[in-house]
């Protein structure tokens, strides 16, 4: 696939929720996963590789959640071998108050396959 492809496909899932599903889909089994460094106060970690690790991280941010109220992907940005998407989520964590989170996504792909995904927030 190419890169427009596989945003085209990630924005597709991305709008019905399905997380799970894209990253069995179009994830590398070498996908690197980066958080920005303040994301470590709140103990998720910076740097994240290979597939099931990064399945694993998501899995355990998941459990996490009380409720999902609402969420948001923006249709896909494309240049050269990267895509990038903004992204909201209003939720509730679990002994937590409800904070809407808000996030730019970006994405490298390589042989039809996402092997880096980057948030800024």
């Amino acid at each position: 696939m190419t890169t427009q492809q596989v945003a085209s496909r990630y924005y597709e899932l991305a709008k019905q929720q399905k997380w799970t599903e894209i990253q069995d889909e179009l994830y590398g089994q070498d996908v690197v996963n980066k958080e920005p460094e303040h994301a470590a106060a709140f103990g998720v970690p910076t740097l994240t590789a290979g597939l099931d690790a990064v399945k694993a991280k998501g899995e355990a941010r998941r459990k996490l959640i009380e409720a999902i109220h609402g969420q948001e992907c923006s249709a896909p940005v494309v240049g050269g071998k990267f895509f990038s998407v903004s992204m909201s989520r209003d939720v509730t964590f679990i002994g937590r108050p409800r904070v809407t989170l808000e996030e730019i996504a970006v994405f490298e792909v390589r042989d039809g396959k996402i092997v880096l995904e980057q948030f800024f927030y």
